[in-house]
């Protein structure tokens, strides 16, 4: 049995007032997430994922399509499908900020339907696992972002689910924080649980995930494992520079794998490529021309997705 199942689920907001604007968030979408996988939704802000999440987890309703949940309906077996998930939403939703740690988790598991035996006990356990048993008895509202985010991961587990939700889990953290994260996460896949990781973050996904999802405007572009996407992402790369005369970027801007050549507000100018080894060409040509200022970084995804989609449609 898969765990996950999406058939062409699609997900229209209508507006609220004639002057409103129609939002198709998903169209036509499928996927298909093997038990005890982890797999990635990868794309931008506005993509889709949160909007696929709440269907999968019954907080939404599609507006055409079938998803199931190890073999139960989202919408015509929703009783059946919550006992076997567990949700965490990025952010700081979902929490009670006048109630410690500990009386969330023991909230929750009433919820569960829990013995109050039983969720004192769950609550507990999972404090240790996510390493907060120091601040369980302080309120929500004096924790940071990212103990808020291990008290939601935590909140996620109360009801032992089988398929885990994760939308942006990692918002807030620090990167120590954010690495005993992961790390959890690769256990909770090693106890045989399913994991569904929603994201914009590609090094995350590289990290955690079996095998990415790639969305963009509510459409599914591909889904490869995450070497393979890193491979056509990587070809990416910007480089800011200063000290080069203007007959020396002319004449980068007419190298192969050159996509543009601008000026930076203040100073410098940025090169931006998008072919596999034009970096090194330009870099040394820079090199050569005297330049007294290089820096290479990577572009967010969001400016990889411009280039990839733009108005070049939906192709990678």
């Amino acid at each position: 049995m898969e765990a996950v199942e999406v058939e062409e689920i699609t997900r229209v907001f209508e507006p609220r007032r004639r002057s409103g604007t129609r939002v198709v968030a998903l169209e036509e979408v499928s996927l298909t997430v093997p038990t005890g996988e982890i797999h990635g939704l990868l794309g931008p802000n506005g993509a889709g994922k949160t909007t696929l999440v709440k269907i999968l987890s019954t907080v939404l309703l599609p507006t055409s399509g079938k998803a199931r949940v190890l073999g139960h309906d989202v919408v015509d077996e929703t009783e059946a499908v919550r006992p076997l998930i567990g949700i965490v939403f990025g952010g700081e939703r979902g929490l009670y900020w006048r109630l410690t740690g500990r009386q969330n988790l023991e909230y929750w598991g009433a919820l569960y339907k829990l013995s109050s035996r039983g969720a004192k006990a769950r609550a507990q356990q999972l404090l240790e696992r996510v390493g907060m048993v120091d601040k369980a008895d302080e309120r929500v509202e004096e924790y940071s972002r990212g103990m808020k985010q291990r008290l939601h991961l935590a909140r996620g587990l109360m009801g032992d689910g089988k398929v885990l939700f994760l939308d942006e889990p990692t918002t807030g953290m620090d990167p120590l924080a954010a690495r005993e994260f992961r790390s959890l996460i690769g256990e909770l896949r090693d106890e045989g649980r399913t994991i569904l990781l929603a994201t914009h973050d590609m090094v995350e996904a590289e990290m955690v995930c079996d095998r990415v999802t790639l969305i963009d405007r509510g459409k599914v572009i591909a889904t490869e494992s995450p070497r393979t996407l890193g491979q056509v992402l990587s070809r990416f790369q910007r480089i800011d520079v200063e000290g080069v005369p203007p007959a020396v970027l002319d004449e980068i801007r007419a190298m192969r794998g050159v996509m543009s050549v601008t000026a930076v507000d203040g100073a410098g100018t940025r090169i931006e490529v998008d072919e596999e080894g034009a970096t090194q060409l330009v870099l040394e040509r820079l090199v050569d021309a005297g330049a007294t200022s290089v820096r290479t970084s990577l572009p967010s995804l969001e400016e990889v997705y411009v280039q990839l989609i733009g108005e070049r449609g939906m192709e990678i």
